[in-house]
């Protein structure tokens, strides 16, 4: 059995919505100034790692919080902004009609929702037609992984690394589904397992 690529995670660095607890999902957001800042962290510890990252694949979610995360990344490392590719199955979680409000705004609605997710985060299905649960989203991640050839730098979402966080780390539904995800630090994976840098 060949040993598993090398892969080396980030999540994209923080937008306006995550500040106010609003859902994105797959809804386009700009990453804030911190955010920008969470990004060159991340590069200059990709640049201590891998130098040049010569024969890395990088690959980022299309959506716009991970494309430009990915090119602060590549600009901090000295490569060129523009030399990634993107992704749909490293999207982020569809959240159907929840995307755009608060738990908080759906919870004077429809409160029998929220306690149905606080009951089972992993497996809820929110409301709408593209909506996924985070046990949906683990099978569209963990075929992105399995399919993974070579030594590869990832910049994703939150939902994704908690499903891999779950998937190959070990994680149970309910500690992956509330697993807190750092925006400035970096997920390594290799055959070994996963560790946070």
């Amino acid at each position: 059995m060949s040993k598993r690529p090398l892969i080396y995670f980030s999540r994209h660095g923080q937008t306006d919505w995550n500040i106010t607890k609003r859902i994105q999902g797959q809804i386009d957001r700009d990453i804030t100034e911190y955010g920008r800042q969470q990004a060159a962290r991340n590069g200059r510890l990709l640049k201590e790692l891998l130098g040049e990252a010569e024969g890395f694949d990088f690959v980022a979610s299309p959506l716009r919080r991970t494309r430009e995360t990915m090119e602060i990344i590549r600009g901090e490392m000295g490569l060129d902004i523009r030399g990634y590719r993107t992704d749909p199955q490293l999207m982020e979680m569809h959240f159907g009609d929840w995307q755009g409000t608060t738990e908080d705004d759906i919870a004077k609605v429809h409160p029998e929702l929220i306690a149905a997710r606080v009951a089972d985060k992993w497996n809820f299905l929110p409301p709408g037609e593209k909506a996924e649960s985070y046990a949906m989203l683990a099978r569209r991640v963990k075929d992105w992984v399995e399919k993974v050839q070579g030594n590869t730098v990832c910049v994703t979402h939150g939902g994704c690394l908690r499903s891999i966080m779950h998937i190959y780390g070990g994680l149970s539904e309910a500690e992956a589904a509330n697993f807190m995800v750092d925006q400035d630090r970096i997920l390594r994976f290799d055959e070994h397992g996963l560790e946070w840098l």
